[in-house]
């Protein structure tokens, strides 16, 4: 049985994964309730791949923050994203890569199903070029141009290829019987998107972590810093032969130990004869090679061994410990985790009875709430209109895109309609002069972070666009997820005027 677990047993760096993929993703709730964590923590990126929508992120990914700093550059600089990535960097270099990212476990765990494996070459290591080229355009360009020409935040990568999206981020909340209701906002971007997953998935089977290898933005950046990383790979030149056993062992596309494609997780060390390379945090030793043990008097070798156990048993220690305390904090603790949206109906009901919920055919809970100009709209003053609210954010393509429509359409039905749009709590650049500067006619008004007047009352979701639609008693027509055209706006409003309004105590 023990020669079985030492064939089977996790090694230390895949421990470190296992624990940095449940670190990043300590809200457990998510996953059994269907939503996203929204706390205040969540604007902190973590150092690793990992969506911001995945229902476990307690994170921002820093890939995803760099393409909204870039895109809002014009107004104004996002100092701290380009600060904490370059920190990242500094400190680890690509060891990020190698020992915290979820992706990057992913990809290695994906690739090892059995099946004949392709082998670095001369071309590989020309592909691994590419990643570059997706940083140059859809990190840097699509945000930087259309953030400067349109005024809008399109996260090129996010939008368009991120497999760590669409698989943490859709699937995860898709996966979740509870939203159901979000199958009605899938589109082209989703099926595209779904099929690029697939192609890089079917890829890490074939290819060892294929996207960090040709894809991966973020690796890119990484890579850049390795030589100036605190942490990382080094090699003690004395010691060397240059056998190149290290460069031929590496899966990664490396010329040498320690370059921009190296993601540190120090399998060179257990190749190297000479115990010439090992794992560094400045002059601290955190992985050698067993050569270099062997090689030390006996009496030194046990004080060394118990040195290194004794380190090991409090770092492990530490780490659970903060594992602990995460998990209880976002699942019991924080606010945040108290208010979190499950999208499923508030609650059932008798034949005959109302309602509150934000699920079509119940009745949607009061608010008030104060808008950008001044005024304060209060929901039930509103009873006898056909009451349209949208939810929306300047660093969403396209609730920007539909809001004229919305005021089109406000403008057209005034006698008996009436429409607000309720920005998201998280705003990343000021909301009042961005509405002005588009010439937006309808009411604006900005939810707040804790408590959330109105978003958990309506079922809101960081997947904007979203349009409840009440009738004139107050009733929920429609929840939509996702763009709304004019044509199905004007649908809505009709199914929603052909309810009779019952008068103020009906309502009641």
């Amino acid at each position: 049985m023990s020669n079985v677990w030492e064939r089977i047993k996790p090694s230390k760096r895949k421990l470190v994964q296992l624990y940095s993929a449940l670190l990043y993703n300590a809200y457990l709730k998510g996953f059994i309730k269907g939503g996203i964590y929204t706390g205040k923590v969540k604007s902190v990126c973590v150092p690793g791949f990992n969506c911001y929508s995945c229902p476990g992120a307690v994170g921002a990914c820093p890939l995803g923050s760099l393409q909204g700093a870039l895109a809002t550059a014009h107004d104004r600089i996002g100092f701290y994203v380009f600060g904490i990535l370059i920190l990242y960097a500094l400190i680890a270099g690509r060891t990020i890569c190698g020992w915290i990212c979820p992706l990057g476990l992913i990809q290695e765990l994906v690739h090892k199903i059995p099946t004949p494996k392709l082998k670095k070459s001369k071309v590989t290591r020309i592909l691994s070029y590419l990643k570059y080229v997706f940083l140059a355009v859809f990190v840097v360009f699509i945000p930087l141009y259309i953030g400067f020409t349109k005024d809008m935040t399109v996260p090129g990568f996010c939008k368009y290829i991120c497999p760590a999206g669409t698989f943490e981020g859709a699937v995860g909340l898709l996966a979740n019987p509870a939203n159901t209701s979000l199958y009605g906002m899938l589109g082209i971007y989703f099926t595209r998107k779904f099929v690029i997953l697939a192609v890089i998935g079917l890829a890490c089977v074939f290819i060892y972590r294929a996207f960090c290898r040709f894809i991966c933005p973020l690796g890119a950046i990484y890579g850049l810093f390795n030589k100036f990383a605190l942490i990382g790979v080094k090699v003690d030149e004395s010691s060397c032969t240059n056998c190149g056993l290290c460069v031929k062992k590496c899966k990664m596309d490396v010329l040498h130990v320690n370059d921009q494609e190296c993601i540190q997780c120090g399998k060179c060390i257990d190749v190297c004869a000479k115990g010439a390379i090992s794992l560094k945090a400045g002059k601290i030793v955190l992985k050698s090679s067993d050569i270099t043990l062997k090689a030390l008097p006996e009496e030194e070798k046990t004080a060394v061994t118990k040195k290194r156990k004794n380190i090991a048993t409090i770092a492990w220690g530490i780490a659970l410990a903060v594992l602990v305390f995460a998990l209880v904090w976002f699942n019991f603790l924080d606010p945040a985790s108290k208010t979190g949206v499950a999208y499923s109906p508030n609650t059932t009901a008798e034949e005959g009875e109302t309602v509150i919920g934000f699920e079509p055919g119940q009745q949607l809970d009061d608010f008030t709430i104060e808008c950008l100009d001044g005024s304060s709209f209060h929901l039930k003053d509103y009873r006898g209109k056909i009451v349209v609210l949208n939810l929306w954010a300047t660093y969403c393509g396209p609730c920007v895109e539909e809001l004229p429509s919305f005021c089109d359409f406000a403008t057209k039905h005034s006698d008996d309609t009436v429409v607000l749009a309720v920005h998201h709590p998280l705003v990343t650049k000021p909301v009042e002069p961005f509405v002005k500067d588009h010439g937006w006619t309808i009411p604006v008004a900005v939810d707040q972070e804790d408590p959330r007047i109105m978003w958990d009352k309506v079922g809101g979701t960081d997947a904007m666009p979203q349009t409840i639609i009440l009738d004139k008693n107050g009733i929920v027509i429609e929840n939509h997820r996702g763009s709304l055209t004019p044509e199905m706006l004007e649908a809505y409003y009709a199914k929603a005027a052909e309810v009779e309004y019952k008068g103020e105590e009906a309502a009641e």
